[in-house]
């Protein structure tokens, strides 16, 4: 994408995305950080992982993810156990109320979403999905990754 039509179109979908990040924070239920939200999500998809995982997978530093399950847990979202195939290992895992606090997100979040999109025509509501599969993409993307090497679709 190095011609100038391309770099205008990067700078467009940049800016739609920068909207839809404030869309995401006004969708999400108060009391959790975007961050900490995302780290339970990711329990909740993955199941249990190692503390190194989870920052990585983030994007935040070991210390930072350290912090952030130690609140985690003494909110009673998170439990730290042994690894079973490295018992000097800790994996954190979701607590039920973790998970019950993850669905009740989803939930506000589907019914605001379904509120918005009554104000869609059906041709804007036909291209929002149309366009999900590269949403999809863009959003499973990490910064390690390497975009001109992802298979196109």
């Amino acid at each position: 994408m190095n011609s100038a039509a391309g770099r205008a179109d990067a700078t467009e979908i940049a800016a739609a995305l920068e909207g839809l990040f404030r869309l995401v924070r006004w969708l999400s239920p108060a009391g959790l950080s975007l961050t900490a939200a995302a780290t339970l999500a990711t329990l909740d998809r993955t199941g249990p992982s190692r503390l190194t995982e989870l920052a990585a997978r983030e994007g935040v530093t070991q210390p930072a993810m350290t912090q952030l399950i130690a609140r985690l847990s003494e909110q009673g979202l998170t439990a730290r156990t042994a690894d079973p195939e490295d018992g000097r290992v800790v994996r954190v895992q979701l607590t039920d109320a973790g998970r019950d606090l993850i669905a009740t997100r989803r939930t506000v979040r589907a019914e605001r979403v379904s509120g918005l999109l009554t104000s869609l025509t059906p041709a804007e509501r036909a291209a929002l999905i149309a366009a999900l599969p590269a949403l999809h993409t863009l959003a499973a993307a990490r910064p390690e990754d390497d975009l001109a090497t992802v298979p196109s679709r």
